[in-house]
């Protein structure tokens, strides 16, 4: 008997140590991490969908399309701020719903070419949302050494308040 219960503890045991993984990014990460994370387990659930999809594994398929349907409308379409954002955020609000379209035809037709074209209007937001950051990240630790287009503190500063200005916009859609 323990060595039954000691094999589902070792099996489980991946799945505890990553979901803790995750609870800690979430409980540590900026506002504009959480949506980098929704991206990236959206992106994920619609690859997992595919392969479902390519196996024949059609239970398997959807519950794979039901996390990316429930991160696209629970997640990204919930987080976004209308008022703030105004026509971005309406624009990324029909984007999602657009996606959530996608998918759901996907699950009752086993859709590839849904599946992808969803996975590929997530995978073009996302990279956009990450370079935002990206670039945020990046001005913010600049020395004022790269491209020349000025000099010293003041490149720092110009390209530090430059990248929050570009990350404040985006992030007002959110």
């Amino acid at each position: 008997m323990m060595n039954r219960r000691g094999a589902t503890a070792w099996r489980q045991g991946p799945g505890s140590y990553a979901r803790v993984g995750v609870e800690s990014d979430v409980l540590s990460a900026s506002p504009h991490r959480l949506i980098e994370m929704l991206f990236d387990g959206a992106e994920s659930a619609i690859r997992t969908a595919r392969l479902h999809l390519e196996k024949g594994d059609r239970a398997a398929k959807g519950l794979a399309i039901s996390k990316a349907l429930d991160i696209v409308n629970n997640g990204l379409l919930a987080a976004l701020d209308e008022e703030q954002g105004g026509e971005i955020a309406a624009q990324l609000a029909a984007l999602y719903d657009y996606v959530g379209r996608l998918l759901l035809k996907a699950n009752l037709h086993d859709d590839d070419a849904s599946l992808a074209e969803a996975g590929r209007l997530l995978a073009d937001i996302g990279s956009a949302w990450r370079q935002i950051g990206a670039n945020a990240r990046g001005s913010a630790g600049d020395d004022g050494a790269g491209d020349g287009a000025g000099t010293g503190t003041g490149n720092k500063a110009g390209n530090a308040a430059g990248a929050a200005q570009q990350e404040a916009h985006a992030d007002a859609a959110y």
